[in-house]
């Protein structure tokens, strides 16, 4: 395989052997999928540029993440072609699977997540997905493309029926509708903010194992600031890492991508966030993760 020359944590990351390596980031710098803001496809370069600046000491986590070996692969190339692309993602993830590393996607739209999962799901069998999101991305299609980032969650309930979806706060009448006829697992912003939907209790029903897309629009603007649908009343940090802290420890995670983070000249704030996100989210498997296959 073939590593990046920007390692994730920058030089002084001691632990990117390939060989030794747990956890393999790809980063994907496609935005073929979007519909509004640009800027996805610069989105890995620079969160692994601003990588550098993290501390490697994780203060609530009391460890050093980095230890457990993370390695930065070459970024995949990309295609125009929406299913082609869905392809090379599918393919690229496999052979991390092969090789026994935890996959990690760096995106990149939303688009490349179905890719992703098709993978996984081939080596599980059974897959769970869980969703953390500002939009349903329900849709059957959007611009004329089955593979748009608003239809990613279409396309992986097309896979499995063990998905919940949390922090949802933007959704058309024809996703709404589905999801109230179908009794889909979805947790909007104001339901999980009031208490009104039981999300712990559904994911521990979910089966193992489980697959986790995060894209950044679930958190709220004074978090990140620059993606390509941004909604306004979305998790704060801290909400978002106790989330994710009971899903980590609560159920066996086999795989994550965090996408939609958009490049502004004028906003650095936002990258570095997503930086931090992923490191915890390694960290956090790490911990859970114990004697568990990868």
């Amino acid at each position: 395989m073939r590593l990046h020359t920007q390692q994730f944590l920058g030089q002084e990351n001691e632990y990117t052997d390939w060989e030794s390596a747990n956890y393999a980031i790809l980063p994907v710098p496609y935005e073929g999928g979007v519909s509004f803001g640009k800027g996805t496809a610069d989105a890995p370069e620079q969160v692994l540029q601003v990588s550098e600046y993290l501390e490697f000491y994780d203060e609530i986590l009391k460890t050093d993440p980095s230890t457990a070996g993370i390695t930065t692969l070459a970024a995949s190339p990309v295609s125009a072609n929406h299913a082609e692309m869905q392809d090379i993602i599918y393919n690229h993830t496999k052979s991390i699977i092969a090789s026994d590393k935890f996959p990690i996607i760096l995106g990149g739209d939303h688009s490349i997540s179905s890719g992703v999962f098709r993978a996984l799901q081939e080596k599980y069998g059974i897959l769970s997905c869980i969703q953390i999101d500002a939009h349903a991305d329900l849709r059957d299609s959007y611009e004329g493309s089955k593979f748009s980032h608003a239809s990613v969650m279409a396309r992986i309930r097309e896979m499995t029926s063990h998905a919940l979806q949390i922090g949802i706060r933007s959704m058309s009448k024809e996703e709404a509708e589905w999801i109230d006829s179908e009794h889909l697992a979805v947790c909007t912003m104001h339901a999980f903010r009031s208490g009104r939907f039981d999300w712990q209790t559904v994911l521990h029903a979910l089966p193992d194992p489980v697959y986790i897309t995060f894209d950044v629009d679930a958190f709220d603007w004074s978090v990140v600031s620059s993606t390509g649908t941004p909604e306004p009343g979305g998790f704060t940090w801290d909400e978002a890492i106790k989330v994710l802290y009971e899903i980590f420890t609560a159920k066996h995670v086999v795989g994550f991508d965090v996408v939609e983070l958009g490049v502004s000249p004028h906003d650095r704030n936002s990258p570095f966030a997503i930086a931090k996100l992923l490191y915890k989210m390694i960290g956090m498997h790490n911990i859970a993760r114990k004697d568990l296959p990868l």
